[in-house]
C-alpha cells in the first residue's frame, strides 16, 4: 500500500506503538521522516489535483473567486470557514487559475514555522513552481528565490508577513490565510500590516486577494457585511466531519472540591489517560513559555524584575535561568533572596516547560515533548517536532498558540487548554477576540480525522462571553455581542485608531515630550474632529531600558488625524525635539 503514517496503521490494525516499533527494530519496516523524503511520499502534481473532489460549499467558493481571477478584475473576499472546512484546497484551485490565466499567484501565512508545511502541499500540486520567502532564510537562500521570482522560473510564491513584497510579475492572486493573526502586523521600522499591504498590491495589480480565517478580524467581518469585501461562507467541514464539542472546567469548584489550586483538574487528567489509552493523540495548550512566571519571596514578597523593562522575570528550568522575554536580558537563579537574603524563595505561575513536566510525571509511560519558540530555536526542530507528531512518534504535545494554527493532525481527538483568564485580562480592547479566536482555533485541531474530537477548557471565569461563544463556536453570535461593545466604547471598526508611543531613557523627558505633543495635537484639531486620550504610561511602563507613554487618537475621519498629527510633530522639531522619541502606528493591533 505504499508508505503509510503510524497512527494510522495502528488505528487500522487496532494495535499499539510496541509491535510496529520491534518490526522497525528487526528491519522489517522503515520509519521515515516526512520532511525527509517528500519526493517519495507526496503524491505528484497530477494525482494531487484529482484527489479530493469538493463539497457544496467549497466547489461554491471556488467558482467564485476563479470566476473574478479569470475576468481580471478586482475583487476581495472575505472566505469565512470553519476549521477544517477545506479552505487550502479552494486557495490550490484558485492558484491553479491563475496560472491558466498566464499569471503568479501569492499566499501568505502568518508564521514563519508554516511555511515549510504549506510549501510542500503546494509542491505536490505546482512542483518547482513555488518558491518560499521568510526572514528565516539565509541571504544566499532569499537571493535564490528572489531570482526564481523575477525571471519568472517560480510563478507562486509562499511566505510569512515580508512575502507580501514578493518580486512577482503580473499578479493575479494573493491570499492571506488565518488574515485575523496579529503576527502579520509589523510592529518596527516600517510599520505595516501584511495583510492590508496585500490588498492595496492587489488593488494596484487589479488582481483577486481572498482572505481566508475560521474567525475573521472584526474589522474584515464588518467590511464584509457592508460590502466593503464580497463575504464566502463554508460552514461544515470536509466529508461532513462535526466540530469537537468544547467543555468548560470551572477551576473554582475544582478549588473548592481539593481546597487549593489545582493545574489540571481530574476531568483534564481522565480525559488525557482515557484518550492515551485509545492510542489517540493529545494537544495541552498554555500561552505562555517557560517553567514559572516568576519567582517570589515569600518572606518579603519580592520578585526578580528585569532592570531593563517593567516586567518579572520567567524562570526557565532547562536552562537554570530567568529570562526576560522583551530585551533578552537572563540571570541566575538566586538561591536566597535578593532583598531580604530568605531562603523562601517561591515559583509563581506555570508555563509549558512546567506544565511538561509535570505531565512526564504523570504519564511515565506516555511519550511527551513540547513546542514553543524556546524549543524550536535550532533550524529545522519544528518541522522535526511536527513530523515526529504527525507520524506517531509522540503522544502528547504542550505548546503555545504555535500549536493551534493550520496543523491537520488526523489522529489527534484530544484538546486541552490549561487556562484563558490571563489572555482575557490583557488590557486590550482585543483580549475578548483574542481569547475567542485563539480557543476556536485550537480547538478545530481536534477531531480531524474519523474519530470525533474532545475540548477541555480550564477558567475561574467560565461566564466570560468569549467561553460562552466559545463552546459552541458559533463566530456570528461573538461577533453580535463584540461590535455593540465596540460601537459604544467607539473603538475599531467604528473609528480608526492611531497610537503615538512616546519612550526615552529619561522619564523627565518622556513626560515632558508626551505632555507637549498631547497639547500641540489638541491645537492643531482645527475641526474638532479627535478623541485625544492621554498622555498616560504605556501597559507595559519601561522596555529596553526606555520609559513610555502613550497618547491614543480615536477618529472617524482618516485625513483629519494626519493633518494634525503632520503639524504637531512639525512644531515638535521646530522645538528641537527629537522625533525618533515618537513611534506613531496607524490601526495597531496591540495597545501593549
Amino acid at each position: 500500500g505504499g508508505p503509510m503514517p503510524l497512527f494510522d496503521v495502528r488505528r487500522r490494525t487496532n494495535t499499539s506503538d510496541s509491535p510496529w516499533q520491534t518490526l522497525v527494530k528487526h528491519g522489517l519496516l522503515k520509519k521515515v521522516m516526512l520532511a525527509e523524503e517528500l519526493e517519495e511520499l507526496v503524491p505528484a502534481p497530477e494525482e494531487a489535483a484529482v484527489r479530493h473532489l469538493l463539497n457544496e460549499h467549497q466547489q461554491k467558493a471556488v467558482d467564485t473567486v476563479v470566476g473574478k481571477v479569470r475576468a481580471g478584475e478586482h475583487r476581495t473576499f472575505l472566505l469565512h470557514g470553519v476549521t477544517g472546512s477545506g479552505k487550502t484546497e479552494v486557495y490550490i484551485r484558485a492558484m491553479r487559475a491563475a496560472l491558466e490565466q498566464g499569471k503568479t499567484a501569492l499566499m501568505l501565512v502568518p508564521e514563519i514555522s508554516l511555511t515549510p508545511m504549506f510549501a510542500r502541499r503546494l509542491s505536490a500540486h505546482f512542483g518547482d513552481a513555488v518558491a518560499i520567502l521568510h526572514s528565516s532564510l539565509s541571504d544566499g537562500e532569499r537571493l535564490d528565490e528572489w531570482n526564481r521570482m523575477r525571471t519568472g522560473e517560480a510563478r507562486i510564491c509562499i511566505g510569512a508577513r515580508s512575502g507580501v513584497f514578493a518580486p512577482l510579475e503580473n499578479l493575479g492572486l494573493l491570499i492571506v490565510d488565518e488574515e485575523h493573526e496579529a503576527a502579520y502586523k509589523q510592529d518596527s521600522e516600517p510599520r505595516y500590516h501584511g495583510r492590508d499591504t496585500a490588498i492595496v498590491r492587489a488593488l494596484k495589480a487589479n488582481a483577486v486577494v481572498v482572505l481566508g480565517s475560521a474567525t475573521p478580524s472584526m474589522e474584515s467581518f464588518h467590511n464584509a457585511h457592508t460590502g466593503k469585501y464580497t463575504y464566502l461562507k463554508m460552514d461544515t467541514r470536509v466529508s461532513g466531519r462535526p466540530l469537537a464539542p468544547v467543555e468548560v472546567v470551572d477551576m473554582r469548584e475544582v478549588f473548592s472540591r481539593h481546597g487549593k489550586q489545582q493545574i489540571f483538574s481530574d476531568e483534564m487528567k481522565a480525559a488525557i489517560a482515557e484518550n492515551y489509552e485509545r492510542g489517540k493523540q493529545t494537544l495541552v495548550l498554555l500561552n505562555r513559555r517557560g517553567f514559572s512566571s516568576f519567582l517570589l519571596c515569600r518572606g518579603c514578597g519580592h520578585k526578580s524584575h528585569c532592570p531593563n523593562c517593567d516586567v518579572a522575570l520567567t524562570y526557565h528550568k532547562s536552562e537554570a535561568r530567568l529570562v526576560c522575554h522583551y530585551c533578552g536580558h537572563q540571570a541566575r537563579v538566586p538561591r536566597a533572596c535578593e532583598n531580604c537574603s530568605g531562603p523562601y524563595i517561591y515559583y509563581v505561575g506555570e508555563g509549558t516547560e512546567q506544565i511538561e513536566s509535570l505531565l512526564q510525571e504523570l504519564y511515565p509511560d506516555m511519550r511527551i515533548a513540547r513546542l514553543d519558540r524556546d524549543t524550536t530555536r535550532r533550524r529545522g526542530a519544528f518541522e522535526k517536532l511536527l513530523g515526529a507528531f504527525a507520524i506517531g512518534e509522540i503522544d502528547l504535545m504542550v505548546g503555545t498558540q504555535m500549536i493551534a494554527k493550520g496543523h491537520d493532525f488526523h489522529n489527534v481527538t484530544l484538546v486541552c487548554v490549561i487556562t484563558v483568564d490571563a489572555g482575557l485580562a490583557i488590557p486590550d480592547f482585543r483580549s475578548a477576540e483574542r481569547t475567542f479566536q485563539l480557543l476556536t482555533q485550537v480547538a478545530g485541531r481536534a477531531g480531524r480525522g474519523e474519530d470525533r474530537g474532545r475540548v477541555l477548557l480550564q477558567s475561574y471565569h467560565p461566564e466570560h462571553y468569549a467561553l460562552e461563544y466559545a463552546q459552541t463556536q458559533v463566530y456570528e453570535k461573538f461577533y453580535e455581542h463584540e461590535i455593540h461593545f465596540r460601537q459604544q466604547m467607539r473603538y475599531p471598526p467604528f473609528v480608526a485608531l492611531i497610537n503615538v508611543l512616546i519612550h526615552h531613557a529619561e522619564y523627565a523627558k518622556a513626560t515632558t515630550v508626551a505632555a507637549e505633543f498631547a497639547r500641540l495635537l489638541k491645537a492643531a484639531d482645527k475641526e474638532q474632529a479627535l478623541r485625544i486620550l492621554g498622555p498616560a504610561p504605556a501597559p507595559l511602563a519601561r522596555i529596553k531600558g526606555e520609559h513610555r507613554l502613550q497618547v491614543l487618537i480615536k477618529t472617524k475621519n482618516r485625513r483629519v488625524a494626519r493633518e494634525a498629527l503632520d503639524a504637531a510633530m512639525l512644531a515638535l522639531k521646530e522645538q528641537a525635539w527629537d522625533l525618533r522619541m515618537l513611534n506613531v502606528e496607524v490601526d495597531p493591533v496591540s495597545l501593549m
